[in-house]
């Protein structure tokens, strides 16, 4: 290993020091295991950001970001980590997982984000293959009343999938022929059908 060779792997290696420290501060409990991470964070707005990864050492995946160019990376940089200064800054959080689990276990959390209403920076639906349709499937659209859409598409979607594999909807005996009772039910089932939404979405 030339001179030069040796300085860059040192200077590698102090940078790497350095963001697991500063990850560290943020999180002390964060480790070399494997498992799935969250960073998250509340912009002015209120409205929630979320990157949901997975990594066979946790501890340094998440120092990566720190020195990386990756969407969340570039991201994180703008925003910093969360500190009692900085109320804006991304949050660092994680779950222990098995490494034979990890692929599941990333495409599962991304969907439980997306369908809480979280503004993904996930660019992909995690692992490989079908996870990534159902990212474009669930992710939230930008802007405040965007998001409120989107988060009655997502509930709408699952109401309806639960109505029509284990319910019969009608109306009671005794209200049937009762105006009123009849357009509570066509309410109800215009809030379950997500094609209403989508009709509406440019008005």
């Amino acid at each position: 290993m030339s001179r030069t060779d040796f300085l860059n792997a040192r200077q590698r290696y102090a940078i790497e020091a350095a963001n697991k420290k500063r990850i560290l501060t943020i999180n002390p409990e964060v480790d070399e295991n494997s498992g799935i991470y969250f960073l998250t964070r509340a912009d002015d707005n209120g409205i929630r950001h979320a990157y949901i990864g997975q990594a066979k050492h946790l501890l340094t995946r998440l120092a990566q970001h720190l020195n990386g160019y990756q969407y969340i990376d570039l991201s994180i940089k703008k925003h910093g980590l969360y500190a009692a200064d900085n109320a804006l800054g991304y949050a660092v959080n994680f779950l222990h997982y098995p490494q034979e689990e990890l692929d599941e276990k990333e495409q599962y959390w991304i969907t439980q984000y997306a369908r809480k209403g979280y503004q993904l920076k996930n660019r992909t639906g995690g692992s490989q293959g079908k996870g990534k349709e159902q990212i474009a499937e669930y992710r939230p659209a930008k802007g405040y009343r965007d998001g409120l859409r989107q988060g009655r598409i997502n509930l709408a979607r699952e109401l309806y999938s639960i109505a029509s594999k284990h319910l019969e909807i009608g109306l009671r005996e005794d209200k049937r022929g009762n105006k009123v009772s009849q357009k509570q039910l066509d309410k109800f089932m215009e809030l379950i059908n997500v094609d209403s939404y989508k009709e509406n979405a440019d008005e």
